[in-house]
């Protein structure tokens, strides 16, 4: 059984990850759903495909989005996971060469459209980068950014204070809200970054690779942020951490590269079932270690 072929070779590698183990200390009481689609979907894609001129990045790619859960998106290098994620709030759109085919839908309506406000999906939709990048401002000025040219000026103290206690930041810069925000620690600046997305009350946070510049601690904290925050809002992350994924995540999508390195979308499912009984070889292999 595959199953088994898994813990063989996680055993014969020596690999510190253990998807059972992993699992078990992500879940509550409740029991993880183990359907192999999330079925009703606040983002989804059809036969997405893109382009950067004339290299193709992603090939007939079709993905589900759960509300209010967590999807990680897993897969090697350069197989177009973070491309795919700027696709959900059309950061792609900065690039010159870059186009799309298909169809990326945030509730039942295409963000690809001509007449879509491209401005109101991004804020509708928040990103948080791979690295902290906070503006080199005063604490607040950082959370009150986006909530001030949104025309939130009346309510900026209430609005920064609900962003940081969201963020579990609060207690650790209530009395520095004045100091330069590069002043904090590289943990602390990433939840300062996911205040500022959350202050304009988006629906919907993509976050690529959120804990890549982080220790382990912070990592830690990061990760029950995202889960304290599914509660209130769709969560995408990319991540290459496969011990995150397990961890943090309600559905998981795996995509590869094809021979031509165009990304392809090769299994979703709930995490569970993903790490313990893939459908796809290249699942099982990309898991165990055996390439990627």
């Amino acid at each position: 059984m595959v199953r088994e072929r898994l813990e063989d070779l996680l055993r014969e590698r020596r690999m510190v990850f253990d998807p059972e183990a992993e699992l078990a200390r992500a879940e509550s009481d409740e029991q993880r759903p183990v359907a192999t689609a999330p079925g009703p979907s606040v983002l989804e894609t059809r036969n997405l495909e893109v382009y950067y001129g004339h290299f193709q990045a992603l090939r007939s790619v079709s993905l589900a989005i759960a509300a209010r859960q967590i999807t990680a998106i897993i897969g090697p290098s350069g197989c177009g996971k973070s491309t795919l994620l700027r696709c959900f709030n059309r950061m792609n759109d900065m690039i010159p060469s870059f186009r799309a085919a298909g169809e990326v839908l945030f509730e039942g309506r295409n963000i690809y459209e001509r007449a879509m406000d491209v401005v109101d999906v991004r804020r509708r939709i928040g990103m948080v980068f791979q690295k902290p990048n906070p503006f080199p401002k005063p604490v607040y000025e950082n959370v009150a950014f986006g909530a001030r040219i949104n025309g939130y000026e009346g309510r900026l103290d209430e609005i920064v204070e609900r962003a940081l206690r969201q963020a579990a930041l609060w207690d650790e810069v209530k009395d520095k809200l004045r100091h330069n925000a590069l002043a904090l620690s590289g943990g602390q600046q990433q939840r300062l970054c996911i205040a500022r997305a959350l202050a304009i009350e988006p629906e919907v946070i993509l976050m690529d690779e959120p804990c890549s510049a982080l220790d382990p601690v912070a990592t830690l904290k990061i990760e029950d942020l995202m889960r304290e925050l599914a509660r209130d809002y769709t969560i995408v992350i990319v991540t290459h951490n496969m011990q995150q994924a397990a961890r943090v995540s309600d559905w998981t999508a795996v995509m590869m590269m094809a021979d031509d390195r165009a990304g392809e979308m090769v299994e979703l499912g709930a995490t569970r079932e993903v790490f313990t009984n893939p459908r796809d070889k290249r699942t099982e292999d990309y898991i165990t270690g055996r390439f990627g």
